[in-house]
């Protein structure tokens, strides 16, 4: 058995931890050959290949930086052309990568390989394009931990790479090809994106998830992205789980095999967002505000201990807002929020009662330890009450960091380590 299928069996049977295994999602740019026909290349986002008598069909192709390097690892495996390339979805991450096979194609003289993904792909482009600027600032507040880390997942000042065309060929629902003798059924489904590819191999008993398997909770919440599915996402996982599977190939993490072990986390990953919907739902036919549905939703923690469920990039939390925004709206039902005071106002108005913002910044610094959650309200008060002051900077820097080292979740840590960062650098101009 190949080795990445060796640790994730090892891991979701519970004979190893994930501790002596290492992480799930590798960027190493290795290649490892499943099978004669089948290699997966970890990056970022990994590209899944297959060969056929036609050419190789590449699923995702990494990022800017790490295409070239995937493209690299592919060529050590075989000199095959790329025949198509298909996009799981258009996040940069996985299509980033695209220009990189292109010159392959180029430099080898072979015809330029074929693009496929779903047709909200090229809207998707479009609107990273529209709304640039935006997206390269929160994938820096997201993602900027790699980049120090020498993992880029993006270049230069646009956030979707000039390379990365769009598609050439695009469906609406499903899709059949064959390339080579070799059959793939592409399906989409709402996920993580309004444009998610999921494929069927019937000769390999294979499926290629993109995004819709991560090793950590479904990221149907993120808070700084647009509107996530869970309804249409469980019953993506569902309808994956009832193809009796041998072999699971996620864009993220390590790739799964046996048709009970597969099906088994599927379902485990659709039963937990099942039960935030669920929840979610008869809480807002009930009447609650959204202060009251996010405070109250849990899932059991036990599930949270599942390899492939911990909160460690997004978190149940975050999926409770996205429901509510998605069948909600805005409006969170409490009335002092439909037409606010500006935070500035208010937090002056709130520091002048209590004794001053620096009063609010020490009482949010008494409660680091028991309410750090109230904790950050008082400190950004205070900060936004006194913007020039250096002692509630300095006191608000150490809230968030305190904050962001206990949180789980990429988002959130992204977040609050943002914060703090940007008290430091305030305290940095008052020097």
């Amino acid at each position: 058995m190949p080795e990445l299928l060796e640790l994730s069996t090892a891991v979701i049977d519970g004979k190893k931890t994930e501790e002596e295994v290492g992480p799930m999602n590798r960027v190493n740019f290795r290649l490892s050959e499943l099978s004669s026909d089948i290699a997966v290349v970890e990056a970022f986002s990994h590209c899944v290949t297959f060969k056929t008598d036609d050419g190789l069909v590449a699923f995702d192709t990494s990022g800017p930086a790490g295409g070239p390097r995937v493209v690299e690892a592919l060529r050590h495996w075989t000199k095959d052309p790329f025949n198509s390339l298909v996009y799981t979805h258009g996040h940069v991450d996985h299509v980033g990568g695209c220009g990189a096979f292109i010159e392959d194609a180029e430099a080898n003289g072979s015809p330029k390989p074929r693009v496929i993904g779903h047709e909200n792909v090229p809207k998707r482009f479009d609107r990273y394009n529209f709304t640039n600027g935006y997206n390269m600032v929160i994938n820096q507040r997201q993602f900027g931990q790699f980049a120090r880390r020498g993992y880029q997942i993006q270049e230069g000042e646009t956030f979707l790479p000039g390379s990365s065309p769009k598609p050439d060929t695009t469906y609406s629902d499903t899709m059949d090809m064959n390339v080579g003798g070799l059959d793939f059924h592409l399906i989409h489904a709402k996920g993580e994106t309004d444009d998610h590819t999921w494929a069927w191999i019937p000769e390999h008993k294979a499926i290629c998830a993109g995004d819709f398997f991560i090793w950590c909770f479904p990221n149907a919440g993120n808070p700084q992205k647009v509107q996530r599915y869970p309804v249409e996402w469980a019953a993506a996982m569902r309808d994956m789980a009832s193809k009796g599977a041998e072999l699971f190939l996620p864009a993220h993490g390590l790739p799964i095999e046996g048709t009970d072990r597969i099906k088994s986390v599927l379902t485990n990953v659709a039963d937990a967002l099942e039960f935030l919907v669920r929840e979610t739902i008869m809480r807002m036919n009930d009447g609650a505000r959204l202060d009251e549905i996010i405070h109250e939703v849990k899932i059991d923690p036990a599930v949270l201990e599942k390899p492939y469920l911990r909160p460690i990039y997004d978190e149940p939390e975050f999926v409770v807002r996205n429901i509510w925004r998605m069948y909600g709206g805005w409006y969170d039902g409490n009335p002092a929020h439909l037409k606010p005071a500006p935070d500035a106002t208010l937090a002056a108005e709130l520091a002048s009662l209590s004794g001053g913002a620096d009063r609010l910044a020490q009482r949010g610094h008494e409660l680091m330890a028991s309410d750090i959650r109230l904790a950050c309200h008082l400190v950004e008060l205070a900060a936004q009450a006194d913007p020039a002051n250096p002692a509630v900077h300095e006191i608000r820097a150490a809230v968030y960091q305190h904050r962001r080292e206990q949180e789980s979740s990429l988002m959130s840590k992204g977040i609050f380590g943002s914060a703090a960062n940007e008290s430091r650098d305030a305290l940095k101009n008052t020097d």
